[in-house]
């Protein structure tokens, strides 16, 4: 399981709504090329975003699914790239002292192949991805504080 923190200097509200935006998922996940379609109820738990993974002509099509919600406080999602699998990202976001937030986010595949393929060189890859992931979410929610 990869997980990565980062402080965000802006309110867990700033932060979820950012979050609750499923159509910037394309700008800060590292790997989503395009965001083809999200569900009105998005992020309601059961609710769905339509993806597009990995570059063209090789990209993937597929959806990931919010299995979870606590508006302000925790995302926890499905996220599909069949053939290769599937993984569930947990982010948590919890309140600092001087305003901002620090974002938890943990990363584990659950299905497929890449489940199967868990070694420190795949660990350090998807923990440097989740890395550049959470600079970009801050780049975002800094951007419009």
């Amino acid at each position: 399981m990869a997980t990565v923190t980062r402080t965000v200097q802006a309110s867990p509200a700033r932060v979820f709504a950012v979050l609750a935006d499923g159509w910037t998922y394309s700008d800060w996940v590292v790997g989503t090329s395009h965001i083809r379609d999200v569900e009105e109820s998005w992020p309601a738990p059961g609710s769905k975003l339509h993806h597009k993974a990995g570059p063209w002509p090789l990209s993937l099509h597929d959806s990931s699914t919010v299995l979870a919600c606590v508006p302000g406080r925790e995302l926890k999602i499905r996220a599909g790239l069949w053939p290769l699998g599937e993984a569930v990202v947990d982010i948590v976001l919890e309140p600092e002292f001087d305003g901002g937030t620090r974002v938890v986010m943990r990363e584990d595949f659950e299905a497929g192949p890449l489940r199967w393929v868990r070694n420190k060189i795949n660990d350090l890859a998807l923990h440097q991805r989740n890395v550049e992931a959470l600079r970009r979410l801050a780049d975002i929610v800094e951007g419009h504080a």
